[in-house]
């Protein structure tokens, strides 16, 4: 049995459809990766018909129970960096609200405690969007309240918001860099 590399980045995917696949694809790029699919993902993975193959670095930890026991590598050293991405409002304002009931919201919390950096790539970041749905470009309108929380998490210690893939992508490889010591 091969030994697990550590630290790892642990990527929660979370039941949006913003950016879904490009954000499944970016973690394709990653080494030494654990990607936590929630049960919304799961639903969002079906929608998309997308499969969870990842290079045999990566790891695949499924939401089955009800106290989120996979994150508990947080308390280990298991992780250097925490991944929401992409972030559903509800995601949001759990996190911003401190309620952590699913395993997205459950990896922010635990990297929060352990002094791990998150990077979350909040959907609803302006008043108006477009966004690809499975059935093609939708229109959407976040509500004031999803506003408010994208801004109140960016205020919180030790996490980044990130508002398009293009800053996701960023925002990682600037991770990469500090990680690697190049930074």
């Amino acid at each position: 049995m091969t030994r697990l590399h550590t630290p790892r980045w642990a990527w929660a995917l979370t039941g949006s459809g913003h950016f879904f696949v490009e954000s499944f694809e970016l973690i394709r790029t990653l080494e030494h990766c654990d990607v936590f699919v929630s049960k919304a993902a799961n639903e969002v993975l079906r929608m998309y018909k997308l499969k969870l193959d990842f290079p045999e670095t990566t790891r695949v930890l499924h939401d089955k129970t009800a106290s989120s026991v996979p994150i508990g590598g947080f308390y280990t050293g298991v992780y250097h960096t925490a991944v929401i991405a992409p972030a559903t409002s509800n995601t949001v304002a759990k996190c911003v609200a401190g309620i952590s009931d699913s395993l997205p919201t459950n990896v922010y919390a635990q990297a929060g405690k352990c002094l791990v950096p998150s990077i979350v790539f909040a959907c609803d970041t302006a008043p108006e969007l477009e966004t690809m749905a499975p059935s093609g470009m939708v229109k959407v309108y976040p509500r004031p309240i999803d506003l408010e929380n994208t801004a109140r998490l960016k205020t919180y210690e030790r996490t980044r918001v990130v508002e398009s893939l293009a800053e996701l992508i960023e925002t990682i490889t600037a991770r990469q860099k500090v990680i690697s010591g190049d930074g």
